[in-house]
């Protein structure tokens, strides 16, 4: 067997310029890892100033910049990458039985995309008119009258759409025309089967947020009248056009999820997965019904009486395939012979979180309760359990039960369940927290708040410092594992997918031999290791 892929050569330059898919994921690994740190250390400061006696620190303006760039860091630097950017280019060749994705330098230039568009988003923190204050949603047509720096950072998430876009052509043509003798697409594992769900919608919905952005900088630059309606433009038009691309977005962003939760319980469950064409197929649902639902983000802003219900109803109908998935994994444990390990914990606090967070979205996708809950910080906790609570988790399980395999050697059991306890305590008083004040009608986004809110907010910034806490452990522990581990076996947790068949880690060209495949991925379970 050739080296490893850590192996094969050294220095920035072997890494910075390397095409091999395994470096890929890990170059966009620690890149995130830094900006993720980053956008909760400024989320943390905004929760220590909305205590009153922190608000002389800094002024509105630069609190509204704050939650700007916290938003713009998170959404488009960690969470809608996040999972197929690190992970998908990781294991993705391996899982389907290839030596590497199908446009190895696309994939490279795919990165330095992501890299010029991280650079150019912090460069606007620096330079014209100053940090953006508008939300990470650019709403118009603040956006195109604010003397902020908008129009870099507009230009910065213009980049990463194109690194989004390169990344899901290069996943489907990999998945389509380099999958090993006898996979076909019922016997691929179920994370690829997210990746290729992820990769349509990047193709399909990124193109209408780069063409929006456009837009927005011509506005700007040129006073051409599309948003602004003292020019002639309409500001509806934007929140359309946004929310076409930004809801779909919130699927990139929890399928890939979905999927990597769909190999870690039947891998601790050891028996096969339950119903898994259900779950392979939903992942193609949740896809495109959720590519129709934009509409309920508007239900305060003046549409039509049948708009409304049509959405509303389109909302409710993309719970079936998310719910498929849940009672499937439920299912997948019933009678397993469970071993308790830190990835399943994790997976399974995903799975918690994320329902909680469904159900709160249905309930606001109600037309009566929308009216009430909007732009307040219920909006902000839901928000915040589907993508934290259900991205986040699943990110850090993720990481927990493919390190083995991308380092070669095995985290401390015992701080990676320390670190869980903060995680979920301070989630919910965070974020469970947000659902109250929200539903008690404080509006988010305000610099100061009512007096009668003050002691939730105490609450909701203690769970702040003891989810930062949690995280710090989290990495701590990876860490350790990387500096102490012991080294781990090619198939540390009793496996029966492709990556579990190849040295830990991995060798630069993943097999020695092309596998053929003759069953399901999870067919054959080893037993606990």
């Amino acid at each position: 067997m050739n080296a490893s892929y850590l192996e094969a050569g050294r220095g920035p330059g072997a890494w910075l310029l390397s095409t091999d898919h395994k470096r890929v994921g890990v170059l966009y690994l620690a890149l995130m890892s830094a900006l993720f740190l980053t956008g909760a250390g400024i989320g943390l400061v905004m929760r220590l100033v909305q205590l009153y006696r922190f608000q002389h620190l800094i002024t509105a303006q630069t609190y509204n910049a704050l939650f700007t760039l916290h938003g713009v860091i998170m959404i488009f630097l960690f969470v809608i990458p996040g999972l197929p950017a690190v992970f998908g280019n990781f294991l993705l060749p391996i899982l389907i039985g290839a030596r590497d994705v199908a446009f190895p330098r696309l994939n490279l230039a795919s990165f330095w995309f992501f890299a010029a568009g991280t650079a150019v988003a912090l460069a606007s923190l620096f330079t014209g008119g100053g940090p953006p204050d508008t939300g990470w949603s650019f709403y118009a047509p603040f956006s195109t009258r604010t003397g902020t720096n908008v129009s870099l950072a507009v230009f910065g998430v213009f980049l990463l759409g194109f690194s989004s876009m390169l990344t899901g052509i290069n996943f489907i043509a990999t998945i389509h025309r380099l999958r090993a003798p006898g996979m076909t697409f019922f016997r691929m594992p179920l994370f690829v089967w997210s990746l290729y769900a992820t990769g349509w919608i990047q193709i399909l919905a990124t193109p209408v947020l780069a063409v929006t952005l456009i837009l927005v900088m011509l506005e700007r630059l040129f006073g051409v009248g599309v948003f602004d309606p003292a020019r002639g433009g309409d500001p509806l038009l934007y929140q359309h056009l946004f929310w076409i691309y930004s809801h779909p977005a919130v699927y990139i962003m929890i399928v890939p999820a979905m999927g990597a939760v769909s190999e870690i319980l039947p891998t601790f469950a050891h028996r096969p997965v339950f119903g898994y064409k259900a779950i392979a197929l939903s992942s193609l649902g949740i896809a495109s019904v959720g590519s129709l639902v934009w509409g309920h983000h508007m239900f305060t802003s003046g549409m039509s009486e049948t708009g409304d219900v049509v959405f509303s109803v389109l909302t409710m109908l993309v719970a079936v395939p998310s719910s498929i998935k849940v009672f499937n994994w439920v299912a997948t444990l019933h009678r397993g012979r469970i071993a308790f390990e830190p990835p399943l914990l994790y997976a399974l606090t995903f799975i918690f979180l994320f329902a909680a967070g469904g159900i709160t979205g249905v309930l606001q996708g109600a037309l009566s309760v929308n009216v009430h809950v909007h732009d307040t910080y219920w909006i902000v906790g839901h928000f915040h359990y589907v993508m934290f609570g259900g991205t986040g988790f699943a990110f850090l399980a993720a990481g927990l039960h493919w390190f083995p395999k991308m380092s070669g050697r095995m985290v401390s059991r015992r701080a990676a369940f320390a670190a869980w306890f903060p995680l979920f305590t301070g989630f919910n008083l965070l974020y469970g927290g947000m659902l109250v004040a929200g539903w008690m009608g404080m509006p988010r986004r305000y610099f100061q708040h009512l007096p009668r809110y003050h002691e939730l907010h105490v609450w909701i910034t203690v769970g702040s410092w003891l989810l930062v806490a949690g995280l710090l452990l989290y990495v701590g522990c990876i860490l350790w594992g990387l500096l102490r581990g012991p080294r781990a076996p090619a198939d540390p947790w009793g496996g029966s997918t492709l990556e579990w068949t190849v040295p830990s880690p991995p060798p630069v060209e993943n097999f020695e031999a092309i596998p053929e495949i003759t069953a399901g991925p999870y067919a054959l379970h080893r037993g606990t290791p």
